[in-house]
């Protein structure tokens, strides 16, 4: 199995502003698909500060190729002044579903 594939963890103030993004991305074809994850607690320095606040966690699945594409748009969406945008390789999954990120995430259609 190759790492064409990447899972994205971009982090967000609230469900909806995190729904507004993955819906966003989705339909762009950027990512196959984004999951919400509501409930998480961030802990973090920011201007010297350290700061804790709630947030949603977005897991975005999307292919090598869209990862530059994706992060730009998401950036353009996001407020955060500087997003969390992880890409991590994914190096092993169901063939099935890792061909269906490639089918949904393929901007030739």
């Amino acid at each position: 199995m190759t790492a064409d594939h990447r899972l994205i963890f971009c982090t967000c103030p609230d469900e909806a502003t995190a729904g507004r993004i993955g819906e966003a991305l989705v339909e762009e074809r950027l990512a196959a698909c984004a999951n919400l994850l509501p409930g998480i607690t961030s802990i973090y320095r920011w201007e010297g500060q350290i700061q804790r606040d709630p947030e949603v966690l977005l897991l975005i699945k999307t292919t090598t190729e869209r990862v530059g594409a994706l992060t730009e748009r998401l950036r353009a969406l996001h407020s955060y002044e500087i997003p969390e945008i992880i890409a991590v390789p994914v190096t092993e999954g169901l063939p099935d579903y890792l061909s269906w990120v490639t089918t949904c995430t393929d901007h030739n259609d």
